[in-house]
Parts: structure tokens; sequence; C-alpha cells
């Protein structure tokens, strides 16, 4: 059998930020429109995310993971151009996308991914109108499990939960799949581990207890905006390698590198799997190199 190629690429933030009205400038949003303004429109850039995701697709790989924050401020303006883009992406079949906590940035505008995106962020089965998440897209030998960690937070915090009826739900998912032979894949916003308390995950413990119960084979999140592979604990002492990766429309600035995308190529291996994990990311030249390959599985 084939090897399944799914890509992975993250935060795209994607630039420019519509000119807000007043009234939407209130709160959190005039502390996020300034930082804006003074510091991130210099460093994420539509056209690093345009040779980013042209190289991508150059790639053909058989699926796209998302991994939230497509926007930036969740201003009205934002939603309908960052549908545009996920349809440039690819069609939803081909893409599923998970939110960020930019996408849910205050709670007037907190709803408005979940009916705008609605095609790219449901599972396979008909959904629960008011509970899309944790969601299951079946892809080839794949089963990608989504589930959304975006809230509306506090100024200066970034933090991300699921919640208990979440979480209650994704036990009950994950249960159902572990005696399944599929490929199970974690979507998440938030990285599990952090040692971040205003961008943490504010109940990971609870999902890393459902991780050593039930496991899953890989776990691929964004949100920090670095190259980084960390190992959770799974069942009987295994180890789950959970992956995040740099903003897709990042120049480098401090210790945040160029942006760049992850590639898997998975396929069955004996009674187990193998998975390679290609890195590929943007130059001072604006030119997108390969820039490692790793063995995971």
């Amino acid at each position: 059998m084939a090897a399944f190629t799914l890509a992975h690429v993250s935060d795209p933030h994607l630039p420019p930020l519509p000119h807000p009205r007043l009234s939407e400038l209130a709160g959190k949003r005039v502390l996020g429109y300034l930082n804006w303004t003074r510091n991130r429109h210099r460093y994420h850039r539509r056209d690093v995310v345009d040779v980013l995701m042209s190289d991508l697709q150059a790639q053909v790989p058989d699926h796209i993971a998302v991994t939230g924050d497509l926007i930036n401020l969740a201003l009205e303006a934002e939603f309908a151009p960052a549908l545009a883009w996920l349809e440039s992406v690819g069609p939803p079949e081909r893409v599923t996308l998970v939110p960020g906590n930019h996408d849910a940035y205050v709670r007037t505008t907190a709803h408005r991914f979940a009916e705008d995106w609605k095609s790219y962020l449901a599972g396979d089965a008909a959904p629960d109108p008011d509970a899309i998440f944790p969601s299951l897209r079946r892809r080839g030998p794949l089963a990608l499990i989504g589930v959304s960690t975006a809230v509306p937070t506090p100024p200066f915090m970034a933090t991300g939960w699921l919640g208990k009826s979440q979480m209650e739900a994704l036990e009950r998912l994950l249960a159902t799949l572990a005696s399944e032979s599929a490929f199970r894949i974690l979507l998440i916003h938030h990285p599990i581990r952090s040692n971040a308390r205003a961008k943490r995950l504010t109940d990971s413990s609870d999902l890393r207890a459902l991780l050593k119960r039930y496991g899953v084979e890989m776990i691929l999140h964004g949100h920090d905006h670095v190259h980084s592979t960390n190992w959770i604990e799974g069942p009987n002492g295994s180890s789950i390698p959970a992956i995040g990766v740099p903003s897709a429309s990042a120049l480098a600035h401090g210790h945040y590198p160029h942006a760049a995308y992850n590639l898997f190529s998975i396929a069955r291996d004996g009674n187990g799997w193998s998975c390679r994990q290609m890195v590929r990311g943007i130059n001072d030249a604006r030119q997108v190199k390969e820039i490692r390959r790793v063995e995971l599985l």
C-alpha cells in the first residue's frame, strides 16, 4: 500500500488586517490592534504565506491539516477572507481545520468561526449543530480527531481549554477508536505541554490522562510559532510525538523562525506504522527549501 501524505500548517494570521470600525476597538482588541500596527504587521506577511502554500501544493499531499489562528482580532471583516483562503488551499474533503485562540479572540464574534468555516471543521458524520467537536474524519489510513481549544480570554492571556463536555465526548471517541486499525492523529491548536502560563492549555492534565489511557499515534498543534517535537506518555509505557510548526506567514524575528510546514509520509509497517516527517520552510531569500527529515515511527 502506498504511503499517505499529510501536510501540516498552522497560524497563518492572515494579513492584511482589515481596518476595524471604531466600535470594534474595545477591550482586548485595542491591545491586539496596537500590537499589530506597531509590531506584528512587520513579520506576518501575505507574500510569505502565499509562497509557502504554493510550495506545499506542489508536494501534492493527500490531505492538509490546519491547526488554527487563521485570523488576528476576530473582526467581522476577517472571516470571509479567511474562508476564501481556505478554499484556495483546497476543498473541505481535502483540508481539515481546528480553530485557534485568535479565531475566537473576543466574545462578540467567538461563534463566527464555527458558522463560517463549518465545512472545514465538521467531521464526516452529521454533527450536532451545537457541538462540532470533537470531530472525526477518516482519510485513507488516518483517523483525524479535531478538538477546539479556542475560547475568548482576558487581555494578555492566550490560554485555551476543551471543557468538560468536549473532554467527555473525546473520551468516548478515543475509546471507540482504540480497537481500530487506524493511524489516529489528534489535531489541536494549543500544545499539550507548555511552560508559558499565559499561553497554556488549562485542562492539559485531563487530556494527558485520556491519551495515556487510550493513545493516539500523533498529535499536531500550533500556537507556539516554533518547530517542536515533544513526547507525551501513551498506553503501556509508549510515547506519542506532539509536533508543532512555525507560523505560516512569519519572517524570522527574535527566537521565532521563518514560516514552515510539516509533511508526513504514513504507511503500514507490519503490525505497526512507519511515519517520516519532512520539514520545509522559507529562507532569507523567500524561497522554500527542505530543512530536515525525521523518522518518527
